[in-house]
């Protein structure tokens, strides 16, 4: 017996031990309920508390030197500048319907600086929807086929060659003009320009080309600076640079200009390049300010929530307010600044501050309420106009060539007259200057800064390390939950099929039965693929409904829902039956398929962070609390507690909300009033997504549009 013991006791293999990570995911699967709970909260909390957490903007690039040099624009260059407004205001420079007498002046005026000037002239490119644009370079537009003489845009361009350089890098000053509708702040952004082209054209420390482009804005002021940077980037050979004279008589005599006597001035027919654009700056100014002091407006979203790099920002914020004495501005979500709940929120971070100051007094956290409710109306506009993935202007055009740009729009606080015009153009061209004369001292592309930033002033910013952190609380919980319910389904199975008999008498049926059912969650993964495939459909629609003549927006959106409604039914028929959860025969088949349906937004928010970050923290904020809460009504009325009424009320909200056009109508409402809101208004806003491009339309359309209709599948499974 003792050697019986012995060798049984040899023969029995030690048990492996379980690994640290191993034991922690095995706890959080386990505990999956409250794990979502702490996450999702703190994921909120942490939204709330990034206007605190926002740092001071600094310039990370020495070499930049803002304001170390004295401002060399005098009130000689601010007399040029004045003559060439006056010029352009004059109303014999109008007198033609295409406005080339204008252009004439523009470019004799460059002329007589010895600064190199031609002609681009460009046809209006058509919006319409193609799915493999979102794909595409950024030429991807279809020109008009039946277009006239008037429908020619026209580009002014003057060329400064450095003495200091070699040719190989530029800086790019863009000011739109429109010479048919033209208004007196648009000449004052000529006049600014001007004074600083006739400047830059005498000093002798530039080492970068500069760039003038007058902006041809008839069409659009985007559409103009995007037909010249495609022509600048890819040069493309028509007949378009040779027109029919006799059907454009006006266009032909732009070439009757001849070269100035001044030495190395010339006029050429041809398109004329610089260096690499290290940076560009768009000017505008407003013909009226209502504002108390006066202000300049820095826009910098580009297309898919692109943004310069934050040190040509700081650059125009240090010289603004500390060498210029103007007030920075950068936009906001207005209704935000009246909101009670906001401000009561940010008395409430104040108090717990001063708390924390009162326990340790060199923790500097917290800021005053005031403060607060700015800082967040702030980052939720940057937040919003970076998850529409539109442009905010034409700067916007640059970053689709990796080129830093933004839009400066100056707003005078008095009507301009002959005494606040001079101060806005000596003001406004010193802080031009200003902005060049840094820039023109790198060596290297804006690389040192941060690219990806939300910004809560002019001043202050939340880097990617911090915002992040409140994207990742929130979608943390998704793959524990997933494992969970797959786990749950499957145990739950195995103990119906189960029977009394003991392990020794589990037959070969049982094993292929098992077998089988752990395989189960495929169903549901061809569910959820199904559901995708449906969602791509709905994404590609628009380029056939588009295609409708004279068809309404109220009209095109329904017929969209129509065929959306159509095509869901043709797969449910053919292929599978999302609205009855894959037919399944099991009790808890709706656990696998929320399993599936959590995995599959977790990645699809995933690959859209990359993409759009704040895209995919919006998508987050609706989408991740309706999957978690996702359960079948049944089971909450059946069980009757507060707990499941309370779920199962939030559920029906959620419901509603995640859906795209109630989500639209809900943030359309909170911004213009509800009283405005119409059908139609979705279509031009989804009609406006894809003619830019915008990564978010195939968001909505192939991840949050397929998750809505799977959450809403699961609340009403019957089974």
């Amino acid at each position: 017996m003792a050697e019986t013991k012995e060798k049984s006791l040899s023969d029995e293999k030690p048990k492996p031990r379980v690994r640290p990570i191993v034991r922690l995911g095995i706890f959080l699967i386990s505990h999956s309920f409250h794990v979502s709970v702490v996450c999702c909260t703190a994921g909120v909390l942490a939204l709330f508390l990034l206007p605190v957490l926002a740092k001071n903007t600094y310039i990370s690039e020495n070499a930049l030197m803002p304001g170390s040099a004295s401002p060399m624009l005098s009130n000689q260059h601010v007399s040029d500048g004045n003559r060439l407004v006056k010029d352009l205001t004059n109303p014999n420079s109008k007198s033609s319907e295409t406005g080339i007498e204008s252009h004439k002046i523009i470019a004799q005026y460059m002329l007589d600086l010895g600064a190199e000037v031609s002609f681009h002239k460009f046809h209006p490119q058509m919006n319409q929807f193609h799915p493999l644009h979102f794909f595409s370079s950024p030429d991807s537009g279809k020109i008009q086929e039946n277009y006239s003489c008037s429908s020619y845009g026209i580009n002014t361009v003057g060329i400064i060659r450095a003495p200091r350089g070699d040719g190989k890098e530029a800086i790019v000053l863009v000011t739109p003009y429109n010479a048919l509708k033209s208004g007196f702040g648009e000449a004052l952004s000529l006049g600014i320009a001007y004074s600083v082209f006739s400047l830059l054209t005498q000093v002798t420390w530039l080492a970068k080309d500069i760039i003038w482009l007058v902006a041809d804005s008839q069409y659009g002021e985007y559409a103009a600076v995007a037909a010249w940077l495609r022509e600048y980037q890819t040069p493309k050979f028509s007949s378009l640079s040779t027109p029919n004279a006799e059907m454009c008589p006006d266009v032909n005599n732009l070439f009757e200009l001849k070269g100035h006597s001044i030495s190395g001035s010339k006029f050429s027919n041809s398109f004329r390049r610089a260096g690499t654009m290290a940076a560009a700056l768009v000017l505008k100014v407003r013909d009226q300010n209502e504002q108390f002091e006066d202000t300049i407006s820095i826009y910098a979203e580009a297309s898919n929530g692109q943004m310069p790099n934050l040190d040509l920002i700081n650059v125009v914020n240090y010289l603004a307010v500390h060498r210029q004495g103007l007030r920075v501005n950068v936009e906001k979500l207005w209704s935000l600044l009246n909101s009670s709940w906001l401000k009561s929120l940010g008395e409430i971070f104040e108090s717990l501050a001063k708390v924390a100051k009162s326990l340790y007094p060199k923790w500097k956290f917290g800021i005053p309420a005031t403060e607060y409710v700015e800082g967040t109306a702030t980052l939720a506009s940057s937040l919003y106009y970076q998850a529409l993935g539109v442009p905010t202007g034409p700067h916007g055009a640059f970053r689709d060539y990796q080129v830093d740009a933004i839009t400066l729009e100056i707003s005078p606080k008095f009507s301009l007259d002959k005494v606040w015009r001079n101060d806005i153009l000596l003001r406004g061209g010193r802080l031009i200057e200003g902005v060049i004369r840094s820039v023109n001292n790198l060596l290297e592309k804006f690389h040192q800064s941060f690219f990806l930033y939300l910004l809560t002033s002019p001043s202050k910013f939340v880097s990617v390390g911090v915002y992040m952190i409140a994207f990742a609380l929130l979608i943390a919980p998704l793959p524990m939950v997933a494992a969970s319910l797959y786990v749950d389904a499957n145990s739950s199975s195995n103990c119906s099929k189960g029977d009394s008999s003991t392990p020794s008498a589990i037959t070969d049926t049982d094993e292929h039965s098992f077998a089988i059912r752990s395989w189960r969650w495929l169903n549901s993964a061809k569910l959820v693929f199904i559901v995708h495939l449906w969602g791509a459909i709905v994404s590609l629609l628009p380029y056939f409904i588009s295609r409708i003549p004279d068809c309404s927006p109220t009209t095109s959106f329904m017929i969209w829902v129509l065929l959306s409604i159509l095509s869901l039914l043709t797969l449910n028929s053919v292929l599978a039956s999302p609205l009855a959860c894959a037919k399944a025969t099991q009790e808890k088949e709706w656990a696998l398929v929320k399993s599936v349906t959590i995995s599959s937004v977790f990645i699809g928010l995933g690959l859209m962070s990359v993409i759009n970050f704040a895209t995919a923290e919006i998508g987050a904020l609706l989408m991740v609390p309706m999957c978690l809460l996702a359960q079948p009504l049944k089971l909450d009325v059946r069980a009757g507690t507060l707990r499941s009424f309370c779920r199962m009320i939030s559920n029906l909200v959620l419901g509603h909300i995640a859906f795209p056009p109630a989500a639209f109508f809900l943030l359309k409402g909170m911004l213009d009033g509800f009283g405005n809101a119409n059908v139609g208004d979705f279509w031009m806003w989804v009609e406006s997504l894809w003619a830019w491009n915008s990564a978010t339309y195939l968001f909505i359309g192939m991840v949050q549009l397929p998750c809505w209709v799977l959450c809403i599948s699961i609340l009403f499974h019957t089974r």
